[in-house]
C-alpha cells in the first residue's frame, strides 16, 4: 500500500491525458448509468481497501468544514464554535473553511481519527465515489486520483470497460 500511495501523483500525471479522456466520456453519461458504474466499482474496490492503512487524504488534503461541522466538532471538544474555527481553520482561496495545517490535526499516529464520531461531512463522504449525481463532482474525482488509491483503482477499472 505504501508504494502505491507514494506513486499516486506520478501515476496520475503519467495517465493524465487518458484520465481526462475517460472523464470527458463519463461526463456525457450523466444520471443513473454513471452513478451505477461508480457505485458498483466503489463497492468492489473498497472490499480490498483499508483506509486506516493509508490515510493519505488526512495526510495531504483538508476537508471543507461547513457550519454544522464546526458547531458539532466544537461542541464535542467543549469549545465555542468561534474558538474552534480560530484555532484550527482558515479560509482558502475559494473562501471555504479548511484546516490550517496538514496532516490533519485530528489524525492519530495509527491513522485513526480522534474525532471520528463527529468528523466533517466531507470526511464521512470521502472519496465521494458512491454519491448520487456523480457527474457534478467529476472534476473533484479526477483530482482525487492523485490522493486516494481507491479512486485510482476505480479509474483503472473504468478504463478497462
Amino acid at each position: 500500500m505504501k508504494e502505491e500511495i507514494d506513486n499516486l501523483k506520478l501515476k496520475a500525471r503519467q495517465e493524465q491525458k487518458e484520465n481526462k479522456k475517460l472523464f470527458a466520456r463519463l461526463k456525457r453519461m450523466k444520471g443513473e448509468p454513471l452513478d451505477r458504474e461508480f457505485h458498483q466499482l466503489h463497492d468492489e474496490v473498497f472490499e480490498n481497501v483499508d483506509c486506516l492503512e493509508c490515510a493519505n487524504c488526512c495526510k495531504t488534503t483538508s476537508p471543507i468544514f461547513i457550519p454544522k461541522d464546526v458547531d458539532r466538532i466544537a461542541k464535542h471538544l467543549q469549545m465555542k464554535s468561534a474558538a474552534f474555527q480560530q484555532k484550527y481553520l482558515v479560509r482558502d482561496d475559494d473562501y471555504d473553511l479548511v484546516l490550517k495545517t496538514s496532516p490533519c490535526t485530528f489524525l492519530a499516529e495509527d491513522n485513526s481519527c480522534t474525532i471520528y464520531e463527529v468528523k466533517p461531512k466531507a470526511c464521512a463522504e470521502y472519496p465521494h465515489t458512491n454519491r448520487k449525481k456523480m457527474h457534478q463532482i467529476l472534476p473533484l474525482t479526477l483530482k482525487n486520483i492523485e490522493v486516494c488509491p481507491a479512486v485510482s483503482r476505480i479509474t483503472d477499472k473504468m478504463k478497462l470497460e
